[in-house]
């Protein structure tokens, strides 16, 4: 459905730019085509307020105008000028568009060091990202700067190899340029021009070099993927995904294709998203996500559209992991109760094309639920996921390998004693052991101490109340 423009099509703005169809906006915020190719930006007055207080823009640099009782500002660009909000992006096409975009976040961030930039609208005539303050949570610039150069890929800019893959058209030099024009230190190295890539094209974590101290020479040798207090699930990745990827060829002539889709479920809290997120630091590849907050649409038609354009940017810059969350909300049973409705089914069946299309074009699909009883059977034969695994709380075991891994990056006295912390956080969330090792260090810290003391863990495990035993509360939309 087109979004309806507080102006209508042909109403001259102050700065003489006529008005043509709204393109994106909310109920703060517009941006509106204008005539001859170029856009115009309108904010209502307390949102302009808030770029004014905090120093991003000055008073007079938007344009102030009635429309009847309602007073907003604008400002209005060519067609040579960026105008947009960052969650529409399009990559950019050569290096001084993509400098410009890291001068802006870095000028931005200089003036207003605070607020979240994901939702933010670029206005390159004044080097700015305005943020529209419609969420709370932040995401790291780094994600910010990699999901603008690549058009729409989760994917950091920290991660300087990464993204060099997705951006083949900017060479290694010019990229490091944005990179730390944006304020980011680029620490990897890549080959010089003309100098061979790997052959399989995964130049990734699967693949280290070590240097041999006699010849000088360098030879290649496999790192098998870690996962910390998850040997099960550890085991199964690197079987199932990490070596069908490292052997392809050798899978390949047995007819073993790409890496089936995944299904991961279980409760609130046991880790299911932090492996994936190791899983995709480890592959080195561009993620994409599906989930209700960034998909769902109440308008008719428009999720499965969504859907289906998050399909093609994951297929276009593959290899990459797609990232399905909360996948009840979009795939439940299309014969339970609501989801019967002519929607949900269309929103089933895009997935029902797009998940078999996307393995053959290698694309990792890798799925998350907590209810997994609800979702549609036909989205569950195998051909389509292949593997349905279930991540439950912690034992005690899985504990304690975290814990000493946690804690070998720690300066720590000849107290600590990992084992009754994982008798004691067994069956939790992993989370609540990070915390209560980040917490005792907290406390050691204050205590003037240089080193964590098993006294400082235990107090913070003691405060560290588990979640899952509160009155679960009412929510209201999405599962």
């Amino acid at each position: 459905m087109a979004l309806e423009s507080w102006l209508h099509v042909g109403f001259q703005l102050p700065d003489g730019a006529c008005c043509g169809r709204a393109l994106h906006g909310n109920t703060s915020w517009q941006i509106v085509e204008t005539r001859g190719g170029g856009r115009a930006l309108i904010a209502k007055t307390d949102l302009f307020g808030k770029w004014v207080a905090t120093g991003l823009i000055e008073k007079g640099a938007l344009c102030e105008f009635s429309f009847g009782s309602e007073l907003l500002s604008e400002i209005s660009c060519g067609p040579s000028q960026v105008l947009a909000p960052l969650a529409h992006c399009h990559s950019p096409q050569d290096k001084s568009e993509a400098l410009a975009f890291a001068t802006a976040l870095s000028n931005t961030r200089a003036i207003d060091a605070e607020s979240p930039l994901q939702d933010a609208i670029y206005v390159e005539k004044f080097s700015r990202l305005l943020p529209t303050y419609a969420i709370t949570s932040r995401t790291d610039d780094d994600l910010v700067l990699g999901y603008w150069l690549s058009g729409g890929a989760y994917v950091s800019a920290k991660s300087f190899r990464r993204l060099h893959q997705m951006l083949s058209w900017l060479k290694p030099n010019h990229l490091k340029d944005v990179v730390q024009a944006a304020g980011f230190e680029v620490t990897e190295a890549l080959s010089e021009p003309g100098q061979a890539e790997p052959a399989n094209g995964y130049r990734n974590q699967a693949q280290a070099i070590e240097t041999s101290p006699s010849t000088g020479h360098t030879r290649g040798y496999e790192m098998a993927f870690e996962l910390p207090g998850r040997p099960a699930l550890e085991k199964f990745f690197n079987e199932y995904v990490v070596d069908i990827i490292r052997h392809k060829e050798r899978y390949r002539a047995l007819g073993v294709g790409f890496p089936s889709a995944i299904v991961l479920h279980g409760p609130p809290g046991c880790g299911k998203t932090f492996s994936v997120e190791q899983l995709v630091e480890y592959l080195g590849w561009p993620s994409f996500q599906i989930g209700a907050s960034s998909i769902a649409s109440p308008y008719i038609h428009e999720t499965s559209k969504k859907i289906a354009e998050v399909f093609e940017r994951a297929i276009q810059n593959a290899p990459a992991v797609l990232i399905i969350d909360e996948m009840e909300a979009f795939l439940a049973d299309r014969g339970i109760g609501s989801a019967s409705s002519h929607h949900r089914v269309e929103e089933v069946a895009e997935f029902l094309r797009r998940i078999p299309e996307a393995g053959q074009n290698e694309v990792l699909i890798v799925a998350m639920t907590n209810r997994v009883e609800m979702i549609d059977s036909a989205i569950m034969r195998r051909g389509r996921f292949d593997h349905v695994i279930k991540v439950d709380f912690a034992s005690a075991d899985e504990v304690l390998d975290l814990l000493q891994k946690l804690l070998a990056t720690i300066p720590a006295d000849a107290t600590v004693d990992p084992l009754p912390l994982a008798q004691e956080l067994a069956g939790r969330p992993l989370s609540d052991v990070a915390f209560v090792v980040r917490d005792g260090a907290r406390r050691a810290a204050s205590a003037g101490r240089s080193k964590l003391g098993q006294e400082y863990l235990l107090a913070a495990m003691k405060d560290a109340t588990s979640r899952t035993d509160e009155a679960p509360q009412r929510r209201i939309g999405f599962i």
